[in-house]
């Protein structure tokens, strides 16, 4: 039972996200926008914050519920992924983490919260 739990553990933590290259390539239109940043921090508390933590640390309220540890936003290895790495991600979603092409449909907006994840670094 407990290589079960240590399997399943290091299955979530261990499995690469692999970001097709074009969308790795993407350029954020909104980089560095003041207005931007603020809506990009209001969606990040609206739909991210819960479980990524209002600074992003990966402690969000729901968080402790959930088989995959959340990630530090502020952390190297997300902060050197590129704006349309991240992007992605946000975009399509894998295993718990969901896809937010419906509930945040402007693209502009999920661009807003890709820039806002870059004032999480430390």
């Amino acid at each position: 039972m407990v290589s079960c739990v240590f399997f399943s553990f290091t299955y979530y933590q261990a499995k690469p996200w692999a970001v097709p290259e074009k969308n790795a390539k993407m350029k954020n239109p909104v980089a560095g926008d003041a207005e931007m940043l603020k809506v990009g921090k209001g969606l990040w508390n609206k739909h991210c914050s819960v479980c990524h933590g209002k600074a992003g640390a990966g402690d969000g309220s729901k968080a402790a519920q959930l088989k995959t540890a959340m990630e530090d936003m502020s952390a190297d290895v997300v902060q050197k992924q590129s704006d349309g790495e991240l992007y992605f991600k946000m975009a399509e979603g894998r295993d718990e983490m969901p896809s937010f092409k419906k509930k945040i449909p402007d693209s502009e907006d999920m661009w807003a919260v890709v820039s806002y994840m870059r004032t999480l670094k430390k």
